[in-house]
């Protein structure tokens, strides 16, 4: 069965801000995996760091944890090798910016420098390279969340209070002193459009949205509410959080912040909203787990909720643009929709022989992740990793056979 909701935005509030934009000479996607020389005026592309190196493609690799013995690993899609690195023991999560890798312990996360990123201008991207390198912990553990952009890091923790750390310092491995956010926010603060990006709590009534520059200063307020905030996620559609009535969309225009809902258009109960979203960076189609059966579509740009009646999920994710809609369930087995009509259209056999982490929220669950041609599943009990085809009816392409239990599992380099 397939819900689809077409909704009507609420008038936004806007409000005028001047942003400072980098200019980067635009220049098309080579489409070998030849590494490339960088090009600018100075010889040094924009978003390059010392000792990196400039690739022609997406140089992909999988950060990968076991919780039970703390071991971890770093696979490199492109060249197949497996690295070792530091254990981490008593990590229970491991997050991503799509560089750093984040290891949640008890009160502590430590960072691991993927060596692997993307620079995305809109028109054009850079993709790079380096070494994997170990970068210490920060305070802050399963409820902290850490987000990103190109230039500064922003950790928020269960409090609501943030803290803005230097991009550049963490790019060279040094510690740096974060700059505290003044106030607490409900939920994570998230860089955007050079500035940041939050939800204001407003007493009894829902939060707000809220805009400010990298000191933690208001510069706009475009105020739609957001009730019960659970989840958020970056599109080039703008900043989307999950909210009890729908999502809220926070964008910028030619300086000018604004925000609407994307309602669901019905009420929806709690256990069955969008709580976390996963896409592939760059789509703007969003997924969430939709209770136990189905799974919440997101078309940022059509404004559209699809809600997918599937088998019991256990994991979801998309590409977007016309790719399947990927839904791991209780068979082990990786099952494809069509998210224009809901229908089955593919489904391997059985992959995982069992399913850990079955029930929503677990962290140890296996995930899917997304790139730009293929999708990644971790399969803990079978200590491997299936690189999926989605192009070509989810077949398996490749299989990574590990050392490790790969309980966790972020990939990097997108």
């Amino acid at each position: 069965m397939l819900v689809r909701r077409k909704v009507t935005p609420l008038v936004p509030a806007l409000l005028s801000v001047t942003l400072l934009t980098a200019g980067c000479a635009s220049r098309e996607d080579a489409p070998s995996s030849a590494e490339s020389p960088a090009s600018s005026a100075t010889g040094t592309p924009h978003g390059h760091v010392e000792g990196a190196t400039e690739s022609a493609e997406q140089q992909s690799r999988l950060l990968l944890g076991d919780p039970a013995t703390g071991d971890t690993r770093v696979l490199d899609l492109i060249t197949g090798e497996i690295h070792e690195t530091a254990r981490q023991a008593g990590v229970t999560e491991l997050t991503t910016d799509g560089r750093f890798g984040y290891f949640h312990g008890a009160d502590r996360t430590h960072v691991l420098d993927g060596g692997a990123w993307t620079v995305d201008h809109g028109d054009h991207v850079h993709y790079y390279r380096a070494k994997i390198k170990q970068l210490g912990e920060v305070p802050g553990g399963p409820a902290t969340s850490f987000r990103s952009d190109a230039g500064v890091t922003v950790t928020t923790g269960a409090d609501g209070k943030a803290a803005v750390h230097s991009r550049a310092d963490l790019e060279k491995g040094l510690p740096d002193t974060p700059d505290r956010l003044p106030g607490a926010y409900a939920g994570p603060v998230v860089p955007y459009a050079e500035h940041l990006v939050a939800l204001a709590p407003d007493g009894d009534a829902p939060a707000r949205a809220v805009v400010l520059d990298r000191s933690g200063r208001p510069v706009a307020a475009p105020g739609s509410e957001c009730e019960d905030p659970e989840g958020d996620a970056v599109t080039r559609r703008g900043v989307v959080f999950g909210c009890a009535d729908g999502a809220l969309l926070v964008r910028e225009d030619d300086g000018t912040f604004t925000a609407e809902k994307i309602p669901y258009g019905e009420d929806v109960p709690k256990a069955q909203r969008a709580a976390e979203f996963r896409h592939r960076p760059g789509s703007g189609t969003l997924t969430a787990v939709a209770g136990e059966n189905a799974v919440w579509a997101l078309d940022v740009t059509e404004e559209t909720w699809t809600r997918v009646e599937t088998g019991p999920v256990v994991a979801a994710n998309t590409a977007g643009e016309g790719a399947p809609l990927m839904v791991l369930e209780t068979d082990g087995a990786l099952h494809g929709y069509d998210l224009s009509t809901g229908r089955q259209t593919a489904v391997t056999e059985r992959l995982l022989r069992n399913v850990p982490g079955a029930a929503a929220g677990d962290a140890a669950a296996p995930v899917i992740e997304v790139d730009r041609s293929r999708a990644y599943l971790n399969d803990p009990g079978g200590r491997r990793v299936y690189e999926i085809d989605y192009n070509d009816g989810l077949r398996v392409a490749r299989t990574f056979d590990l050392d490790v239990t790969p309980s966790l599992m972020v990939e990097t380099g997108r």
